[in-house]
């Protein structure tokens, strides 16, 4: 496996694009004023207590309040080895209005959502994640060697300050590497620690008091491991800052981040741009000539699979069957490349023989692994759907480039010109009755005049009569298909 890493960096956006074998697998992006909140830490006010919801509102400075729930104020013990979770206390015995409370945001706001939050505090560094406050000593499930895993955390629990009452989860990017390497980043971890809390003590009003790195050093932080061949930035400054990190928490990879300055722009290597527009569309080929539509809602995100001009094999069964196994590399890609996460229902072709499900449903477990984000599935249903959920914790691809059309409203739809047509007689009908006036005038959109004096006429002719007044039209370019006013005159 062979990864490159992108990241193209202007004074209004920087993104970040990861490509594996030559295809972009995901893309972040981060906007001048428009930043995300993850990872920032808030000295925040409690504005509401909710005992009914197990939850508060707590000011932090942002547009809209963010949602600071009961669990997310207990450390959970997944890592440690009690067997009883703790029970989940009463969020009124734990915060009252107007308390001062220190916090983290573990969600970006999404829609009409705050942010979500935790006082369970965790740091990232390179290798390490401190838990301030917290026993525990955890290792990445992604590491999976036994042997490492034990070596690893038996480092930690030797390196540590027990004075400190620290915990730690080692991070993937840990794996096989020395006692020298966890001690540097312990020691940076507590020197930021320690910063956050004189900040917290002498801070009396309501402000972030750490705030994560920018994107492209959380890039190198989060993503760059042993099969990253190299970093391509085309910004010299941002090179700059990015080799002075690396110098200081990586200096054996320093070589691998290159400057880019050819004419070319840097996302038009690998045709990432071109993926990026592609991912817009509700549509994915397949090479096969089959299709996925994918569906995304505020609810939920649906995926439907099609076999479209697919008729390569000897009959429907196998050529269904290739078509669900083909889909599923293109559904755990498109997921990390669109970004997108909570409920997520995959419809694939109905496949009468099990043993192609189990096949599939193999297939799509493999595609998904090396996944970031934390994703769960169920069998295929009966139905020939899956359900799965993918954590969710900044916007959508989508929703972060676009916004919902004007003249629909994110419906996808806009009424008939007919539709539109009788809403317009309708609405003469009601004012002629409810107002005294001469005449009307309709200002509509161009295709909805056209109709009413070309198809209609006959009856605005009709209507006149009844309501014994003049109806003049004007055509407004201006004017969405859906939109129209009547005026009395």
């Amino acid at each position: 496996m062979s990864e490159e890493i992108l990241i193209n960096s202007t004074p209004s956006e920087t993104r970040v694009a990861l490509v594996e074998n030559g295809m972009l697998q995901e893309v972040w992006l981060e906007r001048a004023g428009q930043s995300g909140y993850i990872g920032n830490i808030y000295l925040g006010e409690v504005s509401r207590v909710l005992p009914g919801l197990q939850a508060a509102f707590v000011e932090i400075g942002l547009e809209r309040t963010a949602f600071l729930h009961a669990r997310d104020m207990v450390r959970s013990n997944a890592l440690s080895t009690d067997l009883e979770p703790a029970p989940e206390p009463s969020i009124a015995e734990l915060l009252r209005p107007g308390e001062k409370v220190m916090v983290q945001v573990i969600k970006d706001p999404l829609g009409s959502k705050g942010a979500r939050l935790t006082t369970n505090i965790s740091i990232p560094s390179r290798f390490l994640v401190l838990l301030p406050d917290c026993d525990t000593v955890g290792v990445s499930v992604r590491i999976e060697e036994e042997q490492e895993r034990e070596r690893l955390k038996n480092l930690v629990l030797t390196l540590r300050d027990d004075s400190e009452g620290h915990g730690y989860i080692v991070r993937t990017n840990a794996e096989g590497v020395n006692d020298f390497a966890l001690s540097a980043d312990m020691v940076y971890l507590g020197k930021v620690w320690q910063a956050i809390r004189e900040r917290a003590a002498n801070t009396v009003e309501t402000r972030c008091i750490y705030e994560d790195l920018s994107l492209p050093l959380r890039a190198l932080r989060d993503l760059m491991h042993e099969e990253v061949d190299r970093v391509r930035i085309d910004s010299v400054e941002t090179q700059q800052l990015a080799r002075e990190f690396a110098r200081r928490f990586v200096p054996d990879w320093l070589e691998r981040i290159e400057g880019y300055s050819a004419e070319r722009p840097i996302f038009d290597l690998f045709g990432v741009e071109d993926e990026i527009e592609l991912a817009l569309s509700p549509t994915t080929p397949l090479k096969s000539g089959g299709y996925l539509v994918f569906d995304q809602t505020e609810a939920m995100t649906t995926i439907d699979i099609n076999t479209g001009g697919y008729v390569g094999h000897r009959n429907l069964e196998e050529t269904i069957y290739k078509t669900n196994l083909e889909a599923t590399q293109a559904i755990a890609r498109q997921l990390r490349l669109r970004n997108l996460g909570g409920i997520i229902i995959i419809d694939f072709i109905d496949m009468t023989d099990e043993e192609h499900q189990n096949q599939v449903m193999r297939s799509l477990e493999r595609a998904l692994a090396r996944d970031h984000a934390k994703t769960s599935l169920t069998p295929i249903s009966p139905l020939g759907l899956v359900e799965m959920t993918r954590k969710r914790t900044t916007e959508s691809l989508e929703r972060r480039l676009c916004v919902p059309c004007p003249s629909c409203g994110g419906r996808g739809t806009v009424k008939s010109t007919e539709t539109v047509c009788l809403e317009i007689f309708r609405e003469i009908m009601r004012s002629s009755r409810q107002f005294e006036a001469s005449k009307l005038m309709v200002l509509a959109s161009p295709n909805v005049v056209e109709r009413i004096l070309d198809e209609q006429s006959a009856m605005v002719a009709e209507l006149e009569e009844l309501i014994g007044k003049t109806i003049q039209f004007q055509r407004e370019d201006q004017y969405a298909q859906e939109q129209f006013d009547v005026v009395l005159l």
